[in-house]
């Protein structure tokens, strides 16, 4: 038997090895950061323009909306400055679902820190059912995606979820905000806090 074909699967052995190193580098790399820097957030700050703009488009839209939130991390706490449209296909936008058709960064939208969509009527804003650990849509494509928050524009309310999985509450209103417990999956409280979070 010839050395040729050993040294032929010893170089092929080791340049996969390689580069299955290298896709988990990078795959760790990018999510690695970015869920190590998100799973402390406790925070969502929302600017009084994008407040605006989200109480603007919930009033004149009776289907979903979806825009990239644009903004920062400083610690646990994620500051919205504005939001941006995201790209959205008219047909693929109805009262129950929105579909982007590229992702915020892919349309132009640097500094993007997680999306935010509507639910006309304010029905069905939450991530997890309610008494149980069973996943909406809305949570399963947020762990598809790479920021550190997500969010539903329900009303004057923002709902909103970060990588430790806790559900949270923002009212967007001037009026002063109520108590309101933080929630695991399945809406357990655990360790309450103001909904003013992020004011």
């Amino acid at each position: 038997m010839s050395t040729m074909p050993v040294k032929a699967l010893r170089l092929r052995a080791a340049l996969a090895t390689a580069g299955v190193m290298a896709l988990l580098v990078q795959h760790l790399g990018v999510a690695g950061v970015a869920t190590a820097a998100s799973k402390t957030t406790r925070a969502l700050v929302v600017s009084d323009q994008a407040r605006r703009y989200l109480a603007f488009l919930y009033g004149a839209l009776s289907t979903e909306f979806m825009g990239c939130m644009i903004g920062e991390v400083r610690g646990s706490v994620v500051y919205v400055r504005r939001v941006a449209p995201a790209d959205i296909d008219p047909a693929h936008s109805t009262r129950t679902h929105v579909v982007p058709r590229q992702t915020c960064e892919e349309s132009g939208w640097a500094g993007t820190v997680g999306m935010i969509h509507s639910h006309p009527g304010g029905e069905r804003c939450f991530y997890y059912f309610p008494g149980t650990e069973v996943a909406s849509s809305d949570a399963e494509s947020f762990a598809r995606q790479p920021y550190p928050v997500d969010a539903i524009m329900c009303g004057d309310s923002i709902v909103w979820i970060s990588r430790d999985r806790a559900q949270r509450q923002l009212r967007l209103a001037d009026r002063p905000s109520l108590p309101t417990p933080d929630h695991q999956p399945g809406n357990r409280v655990h360790n309450g806090t103001l909904a003013v979070t992020g004011e």
